[in-house]
């Protein structure tokens, strides 16, 4: 696997949902997450464009289980933009499982994209909701700072890390995922099938060499 690059000015670094909800603790950990933290941050300091995702759901969210009586968590349920996977409560806009993990140290970051933020439709993505078609607006940012290549880590592996990888490459820009600085959830063979995706759609991944 091929170390990172040193960054060029045309590529930013995309840090994904480095939330307490995603920490073990949180509402909904992700096994590992918090030993991200670190690599992130020392990534982070050779990157001059760094770009945040934060999930920030109301607290009635659809894709939370407890919005859909007699339906558990890990469930998935039909919605009219595909097949949905029930959550436990996480990450609700304005409480501390949706604040950035404690100890992310990432102050020259520019940007923070919220998503998940209308009820009706969830959003892995940082660059589509669910529906594939309501833009975050992340597209616009990096175009308009000139980024062409984008490096993606952060949480979790097989579903925002990656529907924002595969995102990046459908807007047309360069994507790398940086394996150490992710960890994956893995739910009935997410994660191999995440990678397959992501290889398939030409995102490379890469090792956080001297992080």
């Amino acid at each position: 696997m091929p170390p990172v690059e040193p960054p060029d000015d045309d590529t930013a670094l995309i840090v994904v949902d480095v939330q307490v909800g995603f920490l073990p603790g949180g509402s909904l950990p992700v096994p590992e997450g918090d030993d991200v933290v670190p690599i992130i941050n020392a990534l982070a300091r050779r990157y001059a464009t760094v770009v945040l995702t934060q999930d920030w759901h109301p607290p009635d969210h659809l894709s939370f289980a407890s919005a859909h009586p007699g339906r558990a968590p890990f469930e998935t349920i039909a919605q009219p933009y595909g097949p949905q996977v029930l959550w436990p409560d996480h990450c609700v806009m304005g409480t501390p499982d949706a604040a950035f993990a404690p100890g992310l140290d990432i102050p020259h970051a520019q940007a923070v994209i919220r998503k998940g933020c209308r009820r009706a439709v969830d959003s892995y993505s940082g660059f589509l909701e669910a529906d594939r078609t309501t833009r975050t607006g992340l597209d616009g940012y990096l175009a308009s700072r000139g980024i062409r290549t984008v490096h993606l880590c952060g949480l979790a592996t097989d579903f925002c890390v990656a529907w924002t990888a595969l995102d990046a490459r459908r807007f047309g820009l360069a994507a790398a995922v940086i394996e150490e600085a992710c960890r994956g959830i893995d739910l009935d063979g997410s994660l191999a099938r995440a990678w397959a995706e992501m290889e398939a759609a030409g995102v490379r991944r890469i090792a956080a060499a001297g992080a």
